[in-house]
C-alpha cells in the first residue's frame, strides 16, 4: 500500500518512536496493538491530512477565481433592465469580478472598442472590418409601436400596406435602423408621413405614447411600456423585418479572463420569448 514495503514501514515507525521518545505500537501482542501515544499521533496525522485537503481545495478555488472589471460599450437600446440582469448573473458566477457599462451612440461604440476603451461592444446591424470582429448575438423582431388608443391597436397583425400615409416617428437619418426601416417601407411601396425623428428609442417611444404617430422598432425594447399599458406592439406581416444585434471586439485582441467569462455569458444567454400581444 502506498508503494511502501512492510519492512520499510516498520523501520519508519521505529525511527519516529526514537525521535519522539515514545512507543507507538505494543509489539508484545499479536496482532500489534496501537498505544495511547500511537492513537494520539494517529489523530494528529489525520488532522494534518484533512487540513492538507482543505488547503488544496481552497487553493484551487483561488486559482479559478476571476477578478477585475470587464468594460462594455453598448447602444442605448440594449435595455438597462437586461444589463442589470446580466450584471446580477455575472456577479453570481464571478463574485470577485465587476461589470462596467457605458451607453453610447453606435459609432461611439466602435470607437471605444478600437481605442481599447471597451473590451466588448453591443451594437445593432454590426459591421465587421479589418480591425473589428463581429459575433452574431440575436435577431430581434421589429413591430409597429402604437398607443393603446391608436386606430391600429387591437387589429392583430397588420400588412405593411396598412401604414400608407400614417403619421410616423422615425430614427435619425445616419442610424442603421433608419436605413433598414426606410428600405423595408420602400420595398413594400409604402410612404409614411414622417413627422419627427430622434436619435434614440426612448424619445421615439415617448412620442408614440403621446399619440404623435406610430413607429417601427424592436419588440424587445417595448416590454416595459407594454407592461405599463402605455404602448402596444403590433406584429407586421413581413417575416424579413428583424434587427440583428452583435457583439464586437477588436481583432487579435487578447481578452483578460474576466472579459472572456462575460463574453461566454452573453453567448449562452438565449433570447427570451416575448409573448407579444397587440
Amino acid at each position: 500500500m502506498n508503494e511502501l514495503s512492510q519492512s520499510a514501514a516498520s523501520q519508519h515507525v521505529q525511527e519516529l518512536e526514537k525521535h519522539m521518545g515514545i512507543v507507538l505500537l505494543d509489539r508484545s501482542r499479536r496482532p500489534l496493538v496501537i498505544t495511547a501515544a500511537g492513537r494520539l499521533y494517529l489523530e494528529y496525522c489525520r488532522e494534518i491530512l484533512r487540513r492538507k485537503e482543505q488547503f488544496e481545495s481552497e487553493l484551487e478555488q483561488l486559482k479559478n477565481e476571476v477578478e477585475g472589471t470587464v468594460r462594455v460599450a453598448s447602444i442605448y437600446s440594449v435595455g438597462l433592465s437586461e444589463m442589470v440582469e446580466l450584471e446580477e448573473e455575472f456577479s453570481r458566477r464571478q463574485p470577485a469580478a465587476s461589470l462596467e457599462v457605458e451607453y453610447l451612440r453606435p459609432e461611439k461604440v466602435y470607437e471605444a472598442v478600437l481605442a481599447d476603451e471597451a473590451d466588448l461592444g453591443l451594437v445593432s446591424y454590426p459591421e465587421a472590418s479589418r480591425d473589428i470582429m463581429v459575433i452574431p448575438w440575436r435577431q430581434e423582431e421589429m413591430v409597429l409601436a402604437a398607443s393603446p388608443y391608436s386606430a391600429f391597436a387591437g387589429q392583430g397583425p397588420i400588412a405593411p400596406a396598412a401604414l400608407q400615409g400614417a403619421d410616423f416617428i422615425g430614427f435619425d437619418d445616419e442610424l442603421p435602423i433608419r436605413r433598414e426601416v426606410d428600405r423595408f417601407l420602400r420595398e413594400h411601396g409604402v410612404e409614411v408621413n414622417q413627422i419627427l425623428h430622434f436619435d434614440n428609442l426612448q424619445m421615439i417611444k415617448e412620442a408614440v405614447a403621446h399619440r404623435v404617430g406610430v413607429s417601427i422598432m424592436p419588440a424587445r425594447v417595448l416590454l416595459d411600456e407594454m407592461r405599463q399599458g402605455r404602448l402596444v406592439a403590433i406584429p407586421i406581416e413581413a417575416p424579413e423585418l428583424y434587427r440583428p444585434l452583435g457583439i464586437i471586439h477588436r481583432r487579435r485582441k487578447r481578452f483578460p479572463r474576466v472579459a472572456q467569462e462575460f463574453l461566454n455569458l452573453l453567448c449562452e444567454r438565449p433570447s427570451a420569448d416575448l409573448g407579444l400581444v397587440s
